[in-house]
């Protein structure tokens, strides 16, 4: 009990933890590198052509039409309820997954599993309103930690109970149920913030947009205010904190500091392009990831075979992990060589994706996977601390969800194009060859404009403006975004 109260008054021990929790038993989805042969299999019997064509579709539209207005109003409400949504809809999803057979119960469980992406956000935030900006790294390598040990402990026991225990979908389904009600019971021990980043109703003790970075570090006092001389939109909601959280001038303060964090956040051509990669990569990647467990199934059907899913995805997190926690060790000037790196390896992205197309064997299948799930953590790790070392919390949170939005726009396209039935309905291996395709036109971009960029600053070399972090705690373990 001396423990729990010390913890308890721990000015960002306590929610820390609480919210770690959280992510490990919610992202602790056993069942989930099965979804695809349960789907298929006796338990909902869908065809292959419905799934790809028509239901795993309609998760990628309802995630778009979701995403932006649940980023507001998880600022609005302050995280918190936002988190107990997720948990509640992680529960109601695995309850459709075991319970309610038919086409319509899954095509309202696409649904449903949108609003748990999309509140993903709210686990990523929720941790900077509630302790000092001090301890924003070391809580970050907690949380990206606890949902990478989540996934990867859930999908090794996956495996071990089908290969080892021979356990049916059902009960491997049901496992995960109680895992996530869990995660659910865990959100309410959250302190409820006493702020938000945008929508504030009393003067605001969080670091100024322009004045400090996401780890703390000072800015010069020149940035404080902007160039036509005005103070901040945080400065200006300081005034406004005597009116009611939901009156108009704390709306319209909300609406100016977006606009302020969005002007810091795009105003230099070197956080474009970093950006600009993030969301055409990010888009192909979640593509790839929604659908090989499809590619595992055609090479290798799971009705006649045994199937390694969850070893590869524990694998597979186990080494993206590593290959993006080794850019901390990784001595290169980001700002020269940066630009480089992300085409030298989305070419070897886009190599893997065309071996899991063309292979008939699925273990160059899994290792192909492998390859192209490292070469994204890598270079989304890279690329978050190129935009977050050079940006305040504010803007770096901003950034992240219109970056994702970008992402999910252009994932969108493709999938109305390439893969939804009333456009082209391709196979999955011709929809594989394509997105193989789109990683190689990025690559040429990237290869053309990093050669341009090393070339300028060999022959006019200038200072880093930005500090290199010196350790990368930060993860993009999420799967889906």
């Amino acid at each position: 009990m001396g423990c729990w109260a010390k913890l308890k008054s721990s000015g960002w021990a306590y929610p820390t933890a609480i919210l770690s929790l959280y992510g490990f038993f919610a992202n602790c989805r056993v069942a989930e590198p099965f979804l695809t042969p349960y789907l298929i299999g006796p338990h909902k019997n869908i065809s292959e052509e419905v799934l790809t064509n028509y239901l795993f579709p309609i998760w990628t539209y309802s995630y778009l039409a979701f995403l932006f207005p649940v980023f507001l109003l998880t600022d609005f409400l302050r995280y918190k309820p936002l988190i107990i949504v997720q948990g509640l809809f992680l529960i109601t999803n695995y309850i459709l997954l075991c319970f309610v057979p038919g086409l319509p119960a899954m095509t309202f469980l696409q649904v449903n599993y949108a609003v748990v992406t999309s509140t993903e956000v709210a686990y990523f935030s929720y941790i900077y309103s509630v302790i000092p900006v001090e301890n924003y790294q070391r809580a970050t390598g907690y949380l990206r930690s606890a949902m990478l040990a989540g996934y990867t402990f859930g999908a090794t026991l996956g495996q071990m109970l089908v290969s080892l225990a021979g356990l049916d979908y059902f009960y491997i389904n049901t496992i995960t149920l109680g895992i996530v009600s869990v995660a659910f019971l865990i959100s309410f021990w959250l302190p409820m913030p006493q702020t938000s980043m945008f929508f504030k109703g009393k003067k605001a003790a969080a670091v100024d947009c322009q004045q400090e970075g996401p780890q703390g570090e000072n800015r010069p006092e020149e940035s404080v205010t902007d160039k036509d001389g005005e103070g901040s939109g945080k400065e200006k909601m300081e005034y406004n904190g005597s009116a009611g959280y939901c009156s108009r001038e704390n709306v319209a303060a909300a609406v100016h500091l977006l606009w302020q964090s969005f002007r810091e956040s795009y105003s230099s051509r070197h956080l474009i392009y970093w950006s600009l990669w993030w969301a055409l990569a990010t888009a192909g990647y979640v593509q790839v990831f929604n659908y090989i467990q499809l590619m595992w199934d055609h090479i290798e059907p799971s009705a006649t075979s045994s199937i390694y899913n969850g070893g590869v995805e524990a694998a597979c997190s186990l080494v993206g992990a590593a290959a993006a926690f080794s850019v901390g060790y990784i001595k290169v000037t980001w700002v020269v060589w940066g630009e480089l790196a992300l085409g030298l390896f989305s070419a070897a992205g886009s190599g893997a994706v065309f071996l899991m197309a063309f292979t008939s064997s699925i273990w160059v299948c899994y290792v192909g996977y492998a390859i192209f799930k490292s070469c994204y953590m890598l270079l989304i790790t890279i690329t978050t601390f190129q935009i977050a070392s050079n940006l305040s919390m504010e803007c770096y949170a901003l950034t992240f969800g219109i970056n994702t939005f970008v992402a999910l726009s252009l994932q969108t396209i493709i999938t109305v194009t390439v893969v939804d039935e009333a456009a082209l309905g391709l196979d999955i291996v011709t929809q594989f060859i394509i997105y193989g395709s789109y990683y190689a036109v990025i690559s040429v971009l990237f290869l053309i404009r990093g050669t341009y960029t090393a070339c300028v600053n060999k022959r006019c070399p200038r200072p880093t403006e930005a500090k290199e972090p010196e350790c990368v705690a930060e993860v993009i373990a999420a799967e889906r975004l």
